[in-house]
């Protein structure tokens, strides 16, 4: 399986602006700069999307791992945040932390942390995030 996005870039680093599309048409020329990356203009930014797509990975993965297991959740609800910090080797993503709030009937709390730390550790952008992943799991009556 494949998934395509692109971007296009015109201008200079600060006062430049691009736009990104995905082959699915959810993304269509949507626009990004310096001002949406590094400050907060109207638009995304590569950071934003890994969050989103980290996020919507870890839910899936979570809800798998659960399905194995014998649960049906009510419902999961994951935030991402990814830390970007300017290193010796520039500026790099050095973390993604996960909150998770679920609805999952007839689980035990000590379950329910086992399979979502398998969940985020076999979660695909887990695997392809060279940061530390954290998770902050919350199981709700």
């Amino acid at each position: 399986m494949k998934r395509k996005a692109s971007a296009v870039w015109a201008g200079d680093f600060k006062s430049g602006k691009g736009n990104i599309s995905t082959e699915s048409g959810t993304l269509k020329e949507t626009q990004y700069s310096f001002g949406t990356r590094f400050e907060n203009g109207v638009g995304t930014n590569p950071e934003e999307l890994i969050a989103a797509a980290h996020a919507g990975c870890f839910s899936m993965a979570f809800s798998a791992e659960l399905g194995k297991a014998g649960f049906t959740p009510t419902s999961i609800h994951t935030t991402a945040t990814i830390t970007m910090e300017k290193t010796d080797a520039g500026f790099t993503v050095t973390e993604s932390h996960l909150d998770m709030t679920a609805k999952i009937p007839n689980i035990d709390g000590e379950k329910f942390t086992a399979i979502a730390n398998g969940a985020k550790a076999g979660c695909p952008i887990s695997r392809l995030l060279n940061a530390k992943i954290s998770l902050d799991a919350k199981l709700e009556a």
